[in-house]
This record gives C-alpha cells, sequence and structure tokens, in this order.
C-alpha cells in the first residue's frame, strides 16, 4: 500500500487527491494539512485516520484537538506543523495543494528528506525553481506535476526521452471572459470572474485563470519541469479544454493528451506513475465533438500573460514580485478592494519597483515577497 502526506487537503487538489483514495483504495493517507477548514478536517481525519495533521492557528489546532480527542492523532500548527507533514518518515509522496509561497520551505524539506513531489503548487517553481529542480536531482526525488497542462506534456514525453522538444503547446480555456476588450472589463464583479466555463477550481486560481496569469505561472513553470528556454513554450487558447497540452518535436510530430476536464486523471497519473489505474467519470466522446479550435491569445487586454514572460526573462527575483503581486491583487479582488483590470496594474507596478537580485536565497525569495506586499499596501 503506497503511504501519501497532503499538504492542503481541504482545498479543490487535496479534495480531489482524498476522491482518487477513496476509489483506488490502495492509497494510506498518513499525514494531512489545511489552513482553517477545521470541520473538514475533522471528517477527513475520522475517515481517513492519519498519525499526523497539521492546520495553521494554533487556536484551530486546539479546537481540533478538543474535538478528535478520540483518535489519538497528532495535532500541530502553523509552519513547523507543515514541515512535520511533508517530512513524515513513513510518507512515499507529498502532495503539495496549497496555494502560494507557503508551499516552498515544506516542499524543499520533503525533497531533503528523499520524499517524491506530486506538485499542485506551481508558485513553488514559479519563485525557487532554481533552488528546487537542482536540489531534486541531488536527492533522486521525482517531481510529478499535478496541474492539468504540465501532467499533458509530462505524459506526452512518455517514451520519447532523448528526443528534443522543438515547443511546448500550452493550451488555455480563456477563462470566462475570452474575446472580451480592456474596456468591457471595467466593471467586472467577482461573482462574473469566478464563472469558470469548462473547470471547477479554488476561488484565486479561477480568478487567475479570468486574467491569463495562470497561464503566466504555468509558463514559468513549464521552463523549469522540462527544460525549456521559454521562445519554445506557445501559448494556444482552446476553449473547448479537450487538448489538455502538447509538444512539438524536432521532426515536426505533435504529441498531445485529450480528455474531459477532470483533475483526478492527473492526479491519479501523479501518485501512481507510471501506473495507469481505471477512473470513473465522462469519457471523452469525439464523435459528440463538433469543432476543437484554437486562437492566439490576447496579451493587450489580458496582460498577465505578456507581464509573466517579461518577469521570467528578466529571472532572479522578479518572477517573486509578479507572483506576490498577483496574490496580493486577487485578494484585495475578492474583498472587493480594487477593480478587476487593477489586478495586472498591481503587477506590473510592482515589477517595476522590485530591486533585482540575479540568484536570490530563500531568504531574499521570501524579502521579496515580503517587500512586495509592503509597496501594495502602501498604494493600494
Amino acid at each position: 500500500m503506497k503511504k501519501i502526506a497532503v499538504l492542503g487537503s481541504t482545498g479543490s487538489i487535496g479534495t480531489q487527491t482524498l476522491d482518487v483514495a477513496r476509489e483506488q483504495g490502495d492509497l494510506e493517507i498518513v499525514a494531512l494539512s489545511c489552513g482553517g477548514n477545521i470541520r473538514l478536517m475533522e471528517e477527513q481525519m475520522r475517515e481517513f485516520r492519519p498519525k499526523l495533521v497539521s492546520v495553521w492557528d494554533e487556536a484551530d489546532a486546539k479546537a481540533l484537538r478538543e474535538n478528535t480527542k478520540d483518535l489519538n492523532i497528532k495535532i500541530m500548527a502553523g509552519m513547523e506543523g507543515l514541515l512535520e507533514v511533508a517530512t513524515i518518515p513513513e510518507a512515499e509522496i507529498l502532495v503539495t495543494a496549497i496555494v502560494g509561497m507557503l508551499g516552498i520551505r515544506p516542499t524543499i524539506a520533503a525533497i531533503e528528506a528523499g520524499k517524491n513531489i506530486a506538485l499542485a503548487n506551481k508558485e513553488t517553481l514559479v519563485t525557487a525553481g532554481h533552488i528546487i529542480m537542482p536540489l531534486a536531482r541531488k536527492h533522486n526525488v521525482a517531481i510529478l506535476p499535478v496541474d492539468s497542462e504540465h501532467s499533458a506534456i509530462f505524459q506526452s514525453l512518455n517514451g520519447e526521452k532523448g528526443n528534443h522538444i522543438s515547443k511546448i503547446l500550452l493550451t488555455a480555456s480563456g477563462g470566462p471572459f475570452r474575446g472580451k476588450k480592456r474596456e468591457e472589463l471595467l466593471n467586472i464583479q467577482v461573482e462574473d470572474a469566478l464563472k469558470h466555463p469548462n473547470w471547477a477550481m479554488g476561488r484565486k486560481i479561477t480568478i487567475d485563470s479570468s486574467t491569463l496569469v495562470n497561464k503566466g505561472l504555468e509558463v514559468m513553470e513549464a521552463k523549469w519541469l522540462f527544460d525549456v528556454d521559454l521562445d519554445r513554450i506557445q501559448v494556444v487558447v482552446h476553449p473547448q479544454s479537450v487538448i489538455h497540452s502538447a509538444v512539438e518535436f524536432d521532426d515536426g510530430a505533435v504529441i498531445a493528451q485529450l480528455g474531459t476536464p477532470d483533475m483526478r486523471l492527473p492526479i491519479q497519473y501523479a501518485l501512481y506513475y507510471p501506473e495507469r489505474r481505471p477512473l470513473s467519470g465522462k469519457r471523452l466522446d469525439l464523435f459528440s465533438l463538433a469543432s476543437l479550435t484554437f486562437e492566439e491569445p490576447d496579451t493587450e487586454t489580458f496582460k498577465g500573460l505578456k507581464l509573466a514572460y517579461e518577469a521570467m526573462t528578466r529571472g532572479g527575483n522578479i518572477p517573486v514580485a509578479y507572483n506576490a503581486a498577483n496574490e496580493k491583487a486577487v485578494s484585495l479582488f475578492l474583498n472587493r478592494q480594487i477593480r478587476y483590470l487593477e489586478i495586472t496594474d498591481i503587477i506590473e507596478e510592482t515589477m517595476k519597483q522590485t530591486g533585482f537580485i540575479e540568484n536570490p536565497t530563500l531568504e531574499q525569495i521570501l524579502e521579496t515577497e515580503q517587500e512586495a506586499y509592503e509597496f501594495i499596501s502602501s498604494r493600494w
């Protein structure tokens, strides 16, 4: 029985990871963490009986200890708890499904402990890819992508070891505002931006999808995961979300992964790689598809994607500023403190004011994040 730990078990990826565990029946959940959803965490504890649980706030941990004192499960809090979950000796794989740069330190600790990483926390590679990937190679640890697009690329590369990648075709649905111009987005409300046409995701990533910032983060992540130059990563808007991404090789052949929009598939593939297990759910019916269409992304209206390429081209700690600014801006938008178009304006201004550090340490990455937050708080 394969033993796994899950960071972010009450979020979208975390709960679907546990769905896979329920269906397959041979995954032992040895550790879980969440932010503050202790009601759902208690349900998960009673169902899966992990050895260790972590929540962010000590007050929540105290309440959870009281509510589950019949279970004899160790409950921790804060970063110390996340690090314990990430490095618990029994786990073979760590699923990193927490949102934001909070995932960097636990991921590093897990790699150093020899755990394979099922990576759903894209911010880890966006901001610290120059640290994470060499460290994984040093410890002979696999980084297995959980994002549907990166999983599609990973699957398309199977059996192609040694063959040169000419181009990665990273697909995007275009989000709920595909085809609109900036003047049409002036009065967008939170509810509008949370209506994704194809995928069921968490609130932040749904907003990121609507601005194309999420696709920008995925471009950065793809560069580190697959060791390709930025000019060989092409974003293709594909509204039907049937082709999840593709790889073009030097001979012109394009290999793609197709399927229904179901995040359980890439999660299960990462957990059982290289084995493919049966999975319940809707199957892709090619006869029912009227057409598959493709468009170039509009980077003038949705400048989050253009700014991502700029951040990665400049390199150093600029991707950190990009990511931190987006996290803060999305939070402000969800709290109705800024307008929708200000999200990418804030990213652009934060990148401009960030002092460049060519090869940032973990401490400098976290300092850049904090400086970005302080700059935004002083202006918005």
